[in-house]
């Protein structure tokens, strides 16, 4: 009797589950230094403002009061017995908000955390029927990750030889110079000798970490050279991009790469994106592009490859692979840093930055967001406009500029490009309660949130 009533009541919450309860899975990501930790730091601290009553998030509140509806209450699940690393959202507040405000270190894993919505209904049955549950599962992972998913699709020799073109075209080629001399000494019949391989590998990783760091680069696979994860650079990493054609042979060097590359491509696919790509309902990527532009046009056209690359990996990968039928709802291309730019420039930058993804299907919308605000805009009748924030290191305000934001991107040779290219600056944390009570300080968080959300609520 006991187990028949113990069933009964399974059944009873699996009804009200699905009668009271929708589930989406969200997955974060970006290119490099785009400010991802610090988005799913402000998406959680707003939405739990929001559900202890405060105004966090106007454009969500409105569109939830013209459907009938509001926030009663926003909880943030425990970190229970997942298997992934839970992402602490306490922990990276406390790290912006504490005596000596700093920026969250980058993602080096994933990590994931649930927040549900409580959400009131109204009219006819509304009086009826219990609150609406909206449970959001984020997944947060290193942006670097995203860009191995086109090697699903290439073979050693393939990604080889894109590679080394690509290495040959600056701003590559200046930083690439021990790398091609350490290729240069190879013998055409190098036998697979490990010191090798690993002293290739170590030359190739450092490549792209000074095309990351010193060139501002974003393109570069594959990702976990720069961002490894918990397994480290295993001797299966230790490959890198070799001349030639066809089949290697049995015992060379080349054959030693190629089964490593084989080996890493079915290690990203196994562990990373069959378990977890396929699961996603949403997806948000966050593009520093205004850092990108100005850095210069050899960096822009690297990001806008390395988005345009992605938003053909997110349409070739989003589908059933049984009824190719979509799978991905909505995907929000955001660029970060939107209080860099005084709001005189802010339509032209959105502008750019839809220009710069061009055509990504009707499941995507681009935005232009600042997921922590830290700068305060001047004087609309000053010119040339700019924003006030306090340089990291520093304890005064000191004004900011861009410069000219085109709406469109500048053709090759355009003089825009001839400009001095610069690293924007890194601006202090604004003053913060440790707790957020009232959520963080931000600009377009809410729109991203009321569309990404639109049909689920």
């Amino acid at each position: 009797m006991d187990r028949l009533l113990h069933g009964m009541a399974r059944l009873g919450d699996e009804a009200e589950r699905l009668l009271n309860e929708t589930s989406l899975r969200v997955a974060i990501t970006g290119l490099s230094r785009s400010g991802k930790t610090v988005f799913i730091t402000s998406l959680i601290s707003n939405l739990l403002a929001l559900g202890r009553g405060r105004d966090s998030l106007p454009a969500l509140t409105r569109q939830l009061a013209a459907n009938g509806q509001r926030i009663l209450a926003v909880r943030l699940e425990p970190s229970g017995t997942q298997a992934l690393d839970w992402f602490d959202a306490a922990e990276k507040l406390r790290d912006l908000a504490g005596a000596t405000p700093h920026w969250p270190p980058r993602t080096a894993d994933l990590a994931s955390a649930a927040l549900t919505l409580v959400v009131e209904r109204r009219g006819r049955l509304g009086g009826l029927l219990p609150p609406r549950r909206l449970r959001l599962e984020l997944l947060d992972y290193p942006g670097e990750w995203l860009l191995d998913l086109p090697l699903l699709d290439q073979d050693f020799s393939q990604w080889s030889a894109a590679t080394l073109a690509q290495l040959k075209q600056p701003p590559r080629a200046a930083l690439a110079t021990d790398f091609f001399s350490f290729l240069a000494s190879l013998p055409p019949d190098a036998p697979d000798e490990d010191a090798v391989a690993r002293r290739g590998f170590l030359l190739y990783r450092d490549l792209l970490v000074a095309a990351r760091d010193q060139a501002g680069l974003r393109w570069l696979q594959p990702g976990r050279f720069l961002v490894p994860g918990p397994k480290g650079d295993s001797p299966m990493m230790w490959f890198f991009p070799i001349p030639g054609q066809g089949p290697a042979a049995p015992g060379s060097l080349r054959d030693l790469l190629a089964r490593r590359f084989d080996a890493y491509r079915e290690d990203m696919r196994r562990s990373y994106f069959d378990p977890w790509f396929a699961r996603f309902d949403r997806q948000v990527v966050l593009v520093d592009a205004l850092g990108a532009l100005c850095a210069g046009e050899g960096a822009f056209a690297d990001a806008r490859q390395a988005v345009a690359q992605i938003a053909r990996a997110y349409d070739q990968r989003s589908r059933s692979p049984w009824l190719r039928l979509p799978m991905l709802k909505r995907v929000a291309f955001a660029a970060s840093k939107l209080d860099h730019i005084p709001p005189v420039q802010r339509p032209a930058f959105l502008s750019m930055f839809q220009a710069m993804l061009g055509e990504t299907g009707p499941k995507a919308r681009h935005f232009a967001l600042a997921a922590l605000r830290s700068t305060e805009d001047g004087a609309a009748t000053v010119s040339p406009p700019v924003v006030f924030g306090v340089p990291a290191g520093d304890t005064r305000r000191r004004p900011f500029r861009p410069g000219p934001i085109p709406e469109s991107i500048p053709p090759a040779g355009d003089p825009f490009w001839r400009r001095p290219y610069f690293a924007l600056p890194e601006f202090r944390p604004p003053l913060l309660d440790p707790e957020g009570r009232d959520g963080l300080p931000h600009l377009g968080m809410d729109t991203l949130l009321a569309w990404l959300l639109e049909d689920a609520l």
